[in-house]
């Protein structure tokens, strides 16, 4: 049996949860996706198969008060209050969190506490 490497297992484990977790129109999908320097999230609505609101860290991590976060962990809890902000203008107030088979830990975990601390629930 051929040894499978990090990504595919991630990818695996992705697709498992993604049989479970739907977003609809009123509670969404909070898809995230992290690479080696950034982090991506997009709010899905998987019935209509769009993108509602779409979140980088290259472009939408300002700065602010992360609390004793630093470096990739701060700018990733920064995007989780900015989803939420843009989040709350578009109408939504609730979504399903998909972590994209990542560990629930470091920079997800810091992105998923900033989404709750600006009013997102899960």
């Amino acid at each position: 049996m051929k040894k499978m490497t990090k990504q595919q297992q991630r990818v695996r484990r992705h697709i498992r949860v993604r049989g479970k977790v739907s977003g609809t129109a009123t509670r969404p999908r909070l898809a995230v996706f992290r690479s080696l320097t950034s982090l991506q999230a997009q709010l899905i609505d998987d019935t209509s198969s769009k993108t509602l609101v779409g979140v980088h860290t290259k472009k939408d991590a300002g700065s602010g008060d992360a609390g004793e976060r630093t470096g990739k962990a701060a700018q990733s809890y920064l995007l989780g209050l900015e989803m939420a902000k843009q989040a709350k203008a578009a109408g939504i107030s609730q979504v399903i969190f998909d972590r994209g088979g990542y560990q629930y830990h470091g920079r997800v975990k810091a992105f998923a506490e900033g989404a709750r601390d600006g009013g997102l629930e899960f």
